[in-house]
């Protein structure tokens, strides 16, 4: 195995509910293949396969998410909002049998030894998410704002509609607007921190 420090460093850092579900997922997708390196790209461990991207991992406050770079690997029906294929992952049995998980890993490295590129056909319209009227309003009030959200392309409106539809009560919601005009007037994305 070609294990990466920084990836022992970031399971290390994580809740105390996701470090097992990270150690097992790695020394799972370590164990279907010799040839399967680490890597860190986007703050977050991914394994790469005869240096592709072939798959990652994450973890996050309440959840750990898990999911294959090709798109013609792996299932979206239990994505519910989560980073990967497999939804949000709380425990160990959230994911799918490992069986199932080497199946998927052997499926991926099969489409990289064969050239498939991943992501190479045309990408699906997706539906414009619901601006709140509450974050209409701030971003019409502040013409900074306005300005760059009227240029920003579909993914970046999509991500902050995502974090202020989704805020859980009305409190966390009006804070997540008075950052999101902040970020935007100064034309951020909504994940700028995680940019080079």
């Amino acid at each position: 195995m070609r294990g990466d420090p920084r990836i022992d460093a970031y399971i290390a850092r994580q809740a105390d509910f996701a470090r097992p579900i990270l150690i097992h997922i790695r020394a799972l997708v370590h164990a279907a293949a010799p040839d399967i390196s680490e890597a860190v790209k986007w703050g977050m461990p991914f394994f790469t396969y005869k240096d592709q991207n072939l798959c990652s991992m994450a973890a996050f406050k309440g959840h750990a998410a898990f999911g294959f770079w090709h798109d013609k690997v792996g299932r979206d029906d239990a994505r519910q909002g989560a980073m990967g294929q497999f939804g949000k992952i709380m425990q160990l049995n959230d994911l799918p049998s490992d069986t199932e998980i080497v199946a998927l890993l052997t499926q991926a490295m099969a489409l990289i030894d064969a050239g498939d590129r991943p992501r190479a056909g045309a990408k699906q319209a997706r539906e414009p998410l619901p601006v709140h009227p509450a974050f209409a309003d701030a971003i019409a009030a502040d013409p900074a704002a306005a300005a760059v959200w009227a240029a920003f392309p579909p993914g970046k409106l999509r991500d902050y509609c995502e974090w202020i539809n989704d805020a859980k009560s009305d409190s966390t919601r009006e804070r997540r607007i008075g950052q999101a005009v902040e970020w935007i007037a100064q034309g951020k994305g909504r994940n700028w921190k995680y940019q080079r």
